[in-house]
């Protein structure tokens, strides 16, 4: 064949579907793959397609399109929605001499198409998966999403709370007990002693968010972070008086799933970076509000080293479960 057509949601595209294109490029010089969306979908639309851009973008052999799904099929018999769409296939692909596709409506869609159906692994003895079961437990079907994809889904949990809780410690346990990598704190890399002008905590907040974003593609299923833009901008309040616009801005381009406080029950060990040892209650009321202000989920972890691993497990086994 010339051409051929392969179409759906990819909500999301997962390897069966990457299969589905592997097998058109098969049959066909040149594969035509349509998107359909609605305003509506739980994964939108851009989002979705931009993963096909970044999959597909250097292949001269496939053209991506976006169609919006309009059609008044809610409610009908397959075969009526399928005489629908055959229309708009007609209308749009005028040129396509096969369409491919893995799901049931293939045979009924056939009979109202001038153009032949190949079917491809109906029963998913090849590639074993759906969309629909990866937005219901993405963790549980993880190893069918693809790299590029698995960042929509991964949850991020941020360690949070004043100096000296211990929340490296507990970021490099979790991220070794859920197999996963890690954020860590940029400051304690750029800087000597608590001395420094307002630009570099600026370039602090620069550099925490892009290794937050840089990290996220490596994760799995969970990425733990060491501190967020909420902490630079405490301590930039203390140090300078003021916040700038650029760390609010910051901010807002990282969000957490979970935020586990880390409770001040624990000993104080000094350091050159460390100023607020007499302030600690003080500090954490400050952490513990901001929180509150902006209506972040968190949970409060306390306690002993063991007891804190242990609590903070729990509560990212439970927000991994989704209740």
């Amino acid at each position: 064949m010339k051409k051929g057509l392969v179409f759906g949601k990819f909500m999301p595209l997962h390897k069966g579907h990457l299969a589905l294109i592997e097998f058109a490029l098969s049959y066909c010089d040149k594969v035509m793959v349509s998107m359909s969306f609605t305003p509506d979908d739980p994964i939108p639309a851009e989002i979705r397609f931009g993963w096909l851009h970044q999959i597909f973008d250097q292949n001269p052999r496939i053209e991506l399109f976006q169609a919006l799904d309009d059609f008044p099929d809610e409610g009908l018999p397959l075969t009526e929605a399928t005489k629908m769409w055959a229309d708009f296939i007609h209308q749009t692909f005028p040129d396509v001499e096969g369409v491919f596709c893995s799901e049931a409506y293939g045979v009924p869609l056939s009979r109202h198409l001038n153009c032949q159906v190949v079917l491809f692994d109906l029963d998913r003895v090849q590639v074993h998966i759906s969309a629909t079961a990866i937005r219901s437990n993405p963790y549980q079907h993880w190893d069918f999403i693809p790299q590029l994809v698995r960042p929509y889904f991964t949850k991020k949990v941020c360690l949070y709370g004043p100096e000296s809780v211990g929340k490296t410690t507990l970021t490099q346990q979790l991220a070794e007990y859920f197999q996963t990598t890690f954020a860590h704190e940029v400051a304690r890399e750029m800087l000597t002693s608590n001395e420094f002008e307002i630009e570099k905590i600026i370039e602090i907040g620069e550099l925490q968010t892009a290794l937050v974003k840089q990290k996220i593609q490596e994760a799995n299923q969970v990425l733990f972070c060491d501190t967020d833009l909420i902490t630079t901008q405490i301590y930039c309040q203390q140090y300078f008086g003021y916040v700038p616009e650029e760390l609010q801005k910051l901010e807002a381009e990282t969000t957490y799933d979970l935020y586990l406080l880390l409770n001040i029950d624990t000993p104080w060990v000094a350091d050159v970076l460390r100023d607020f040892g007499e302030r600690r209650a003080e500090m954490f009321d400050l952490f513990k509000n901001e929180l509150e202000k902006r209506a972040l989920p968190y949970v409060l972890i306390e306690g002993n080293w063991d007891q804190r691993f242990i609590a903070a497990r729990k509560e990212v086994e439970r927000m991994m479960r989704g209740n």
